[in-house]
């Protein structure tokens, strides 16, 4: 039997998927080329953004009628699943299963009664139990992975509609992500991105007789029972477990985890700790994700974001002078109700002084149950764009700025695969997330690899750049 899945919106949805791809392949299943040649279809669904939400609407309703026509399962998965299940399944009722965010432990029955030929049905009631991690997010054949570390967000900004349809947060067990990179190491993995809605509040309760020997390697020394381990300490334990992996690979010559990256992080979790774990560790990329949202106190406030732009500001400096060579990339939103043109220009100038290296830009819009939903003094969509046209136009600047600054510069690169415009050409990023091409002269048999490379020159926000070591 065949496969396909459809995923929409954040990186955690891409691990989810694939931890339920894998569950599909070791009982015997094959990913199908299309969704329309595949006996069962997965949609997971993001409700982040009222657009991501339109287009699995669109694809499910697609989905839905071809079921008249052949015989197709078609499951529905994620946040959307979880915020409107019961409109789901009255608007679509020849779904086969609609399932919620904490309801991970059906996956099994489901897939046993369609191999079976059973009538799934709807679930009577949707199960209770708490946020399942997966075992691992692993893809078969990839050399870059993502591993969950948490779930669920206790912070509700007044925009984000994440702590309603993921729940309160929960952290995953520390000898469970070390064990996944155990997996992911073995499989000959080179880049690691850690994913929750806020890492920087992972924390574990250390056990009695934890047997666990990265412990011994933490400052001041392996912690007693009792003890909470937070994220600083996680970068650390982690690094020791990938220092591990790597010697026993270059032994016998073997690929591993070179780079790790983690997402998203709240300024006002982000420790000094944290920035000295970082330090230490260089197996962490000198990229550090820190969504600011906006550069004006009145509208933080709004957000509930639970900083200022004060506060933000002095940990940039504090993360600038504490990690070398660090750059810094970040999420703004404008168009919140009630942001004036004084409000955008304090954003546009918070821009400047930071000088971010990227940055995810988007409008307003809102979603019900949030309480910005029912704020007054929305903000024209033709207002919100134009305003997020100039933000994106600024970035660019600044992006391209900083860009060209490194033309000339060796940096490393991790070559990803061969360009599907032109075979002749290998793309590859840096460990800023910056995209590189090279030319006919690099062999295929760098894809996968690491390797350094001098940036030759720069093509709108596209180095190309030849091997140099």
């Amino acid at each position: 039997m065949t496969f396909f899945f459809e995923t929409y919106g954040c990186q955690m949805n891409q691990a989810e998927s694939s931890s339920v791809e894998r569950l599909l392949v070791e009982r015997g299943w094959a990913e199908a080329p299309t969704a329309d040649e595949s006996d069962l279809v997965v949609i997971n669904t993001c409700s982040v953004r009222a657009t991501a939400e339109t287009r699995a609407l669109s694809r499910i309703s697609h989905f839905h009628a071809q079921k008249k026509r052949r015989k197709l399962a078609v499951v529905v998965m994620g946040c959307m699943a979880e915020r409107i299940r019961d409109g789901l399944e009255a608007r679509f009722p020849r779904l086969d299963r609609v399932v919620g965010m904490f309801e991970r432990g059906t996956f099994e029955g489901i897939f046993r009664a369609i191999e079976e030929g059973a009538d799934l049905g709807h679930a009577e009631e949707p199960a209770s139990g708490g946020y399942l991690f997966a075992a691992s997010s692993y893809r078969e054949g990839t050399f870059q992975s993502y591993v969950p570390i948490m779930n669920g967000c206790d912070n509700f900004c007044s925009y984000c509609i994440v702590p309603y349809v993921r729940g309160r947060e929960v952290s995953r067990p520390l000898a469970d992500i070390l064990d996944e990179f155990d997996v992911l190491a073995e499989n000959g993995v080179r880049e690691v991105t850690l994913l929750g809605q806020n890492v920087n509040s992972w924390r574990y309760v250390v056990r009695p007789g934890d047997a666990i020997p990265e412990l011994d390697a933490l400052p001041g020394g392996r912690p007693v029972a009792g003890s909470t381990l937070s994220f600083p300490d996680l970068v650390t334990l982690i690094a020791r477990r990938v220092a591990t992996a790597r010697r026993i690979a270059t032994a016998q010559r073997l690929a591993t985890v070179g780079w790790i990256r983690f997402m998203s992080s709240h300024p006002k979790d982000l420790s000094d700790a944290l920035i000295a774990a970082l330090a230490r560790e260089p197996v962490f990329c000198r990229l550090v994700h820190l969504p600011v949202q906006h550069g004006s106190n009145r509208i933080l406030e709004g957000m509930n974001r639970r900083y200022t732009r004060e506060d933000y500001l002095s940990l940039v400096s504090r993360v600038r002078s504490g990690i070398s060579g660090v750059a810094l990339s970040t999420d703004i939103l404008v168009g919140f109700p009630g942001e004036t043109e004084e409000d955008l220009e304090e954003t546009l100038s918070l821009m400047r002084e930071v000088g971010f290296h990227s940055a995810y830009m988007y409008h307003y819009n809102p979603r019900e149950g949030t309480k910005a939903a029912s704020l007054p003094n929305r903000i024209a969509d033709e207002v919100k764009k134009e305003r997020l046209a100039r933000v994106i136009k600024l970035q660019h600047s600044i992006t391209a700025s900083r860009m060209r600054a490194r033309v000339g510069s060796v940096a490393t690169v991790l070559v990803e695969s061969v360009s599907r415009n032109d075979p002749d050409e290998l793309l590859g990023h840096t460990e800023l997330g910056e995209m590189v091409v090279f030319g006919r002269e690099v062999d295929r048999s760098a894809v996968g690899n690491f390797v350094e490379a001098e940036l030759v020159s720069l093509r709108g926000r596209t180095f190309r750049a030849r091997i140099v070591g």
